[in-house]
């Protein structure tokens, strides 16, 4: 079936990853950056040259798009979803992919900045690719192939079904969501808009891998209050917050529960970002675990840490916020078993062994399994993302292409 066809993947993604989608977690707009919208008007377009009459860019960044069943069988809609946004966590602005074609085996030197270095030491998977073509960036920005690896192969997909009309395939929908990087990608989505009844991310990494499983997640934001005074009459007076923030911050474990120290099923608490002056001081936290219970125990953690430090600064307050992020996806995806069983097949029939996975993080998945639309993640080849050393495999994509094809026509199969 595939032994003919002309992919169209690698191209899209080269064009996608030229265009500047950065998501940025300190705006209060939604999307948070309107420059997102530059790539979802591509989109678009490009749907609708290939037949889509229905795709539309909605006034917050999401992407709708409905590829219409050829088929008499009744099946449940499903809908293929990735992000638009590339990590704030590395520059994103002029991104020059670059093919390494019949890849060698060998560390691969960035051509703009011979410093990088992409390692087969650090990256061991990169020893599984050779003799395939590889894309990376030029080494002075971050790739995007997270997630644009992934709008490229649905895109493809796409193109697939419109190219083999004799294909047969239920109703498709059709997703692409802006600031997921920032965890916001599904809070304007409006799913009895898309009306899908199953849905699959495509945002996970090596060939073959499924994942059913995320963290869950929750943000926890501590904020010391002190009491400013002029440092030249502060005996007595001055209470400064940033001192203890440091003193609490020092007394975090330093050999566990952090994601330096961490690894497979171990949860973590994270320290992302500080800031404030002596009166005030803000630190935020991600705390992670695939036990949504656990994550109790680990504020409370923090909680005993907390108070423990503020008897050493007497007139030092402190409020404590916790906020949930998302969920484990298994917690609901236990519930539909053939929404992973079909995905693995489909992984089989593309010629791949399945990989499953837990995700050691989460996905605009997590959150849509909990709104309604069970959701697990499908690999798309993407490596070593928010960094200048991130990379893809376009074989990798090619056969994530295939796995989804093949996963509709199971869908339609199984009626």
């Amino acid at each position: 079936m595939f032994s003919i066809y002309d992919f169209t993947v690698a191209d899209r993604f080269m064009r996608y990853v030229q265009t500047d989608t950065q998501s940025d977690p300190d705006s209060g707009s939604f999307p948070s950056t309107e420059k997102q919208k530059n790539l979802s008007r591509i989109l678009v377009k490009e749907l609708q040259e290939m037949g889509i009459a229905d795709a539309e860019l909605d006034e917050y960044g999401y992407v709708y798009a409905t590829l219409s069943s050829n088929t008499e069988r009744k099946t449940p809609v499903i809908c293929f979803c990735s992000h638009v946004d590339t990590s704030p966590d590395c520059a994103g602005e002029g991104v020059k992919p670059v093919l390494h074609r019949n890849y060698d085996g060998n560390d691969i030197v960035l051509p703009d900045d011979p410093a990088q270095v992409i390692s087969t030491t650090a990256h061991p998977y990169l020893l599984q690719k050779t003799g395939e073509d590889i894309i990376t960036a030029s080494g002075t920005t971050l790739l995007g192939a997270d997630d644009k690896a992934g709008i490229a192969v649905i895109m493809d997909m796409v193109h697939f079904f419109v190219r083999h009309p004799q294909i047969k395939h239920g109703t498709i929908k059709i997703l692409f969501t802006p600031d997921e990087e920032i965890g916001r990608g599904v809070d304007k989505a409006d799913l009895k808009k898309l009306g899908a009844d199953f849905g699959y991310t495509l945002d996970a990494g090596e060939r073959g891998v499924f994942e059913d499983e995320t963290f869950s997640a929750d943000g926890v934001t501590i904020t010391f209050n002190g009491i400013s005074a002029h440092p030249g009459y502060a005996k007595g007076k001055l209470m400064n917050a940033i001192k203890a923030a440091s003193s609490f911050l020092e007394s975090l474990p330093e050999d566990s529960l952090s994601p330096e120290t961490t690894d497979e099923r171990e949860g973590f608490i994270h320290p992302v970002q500080i800031s404030g002056i002596a009166e005030k001081v803000s630190v935020r936290f991600i705390i992670r675990d695939f036990s949504t219970a656990k994550l109790q125990e680990y504020e409370a953690l923090l909680q005993q840490k907390l108070n423990e430090t503020l008897k050493k600064f007497p007139g030092v307050t402190a409020a404590f916020e916790v906020k949930e992020q998302y969920r484990n996806m298994k917690e609901v995806l236990d519930k539909y078993p053939q929404v992973s069983r079909y995905a693995i097949e489909a992984v089989q029939r593309a010629g791949i062994r399945p990989v499953l996975s837990s995700a050691r993080g989460g996905t605009d998945g997590s959150r849509l399994s909990f709104m309604g639309l069970p959701c697990p993640n499908i690999f798309t080849g993407e490596m070593a993302f928010h960094g200048k050393h991130e990379y893809v495999s376009v074989q990798d994509m090619q056969k994530s292409v295939e796995t989804i094809v093949h996963l509709a026509m199971i869908w339609e199969e199984r009626g």
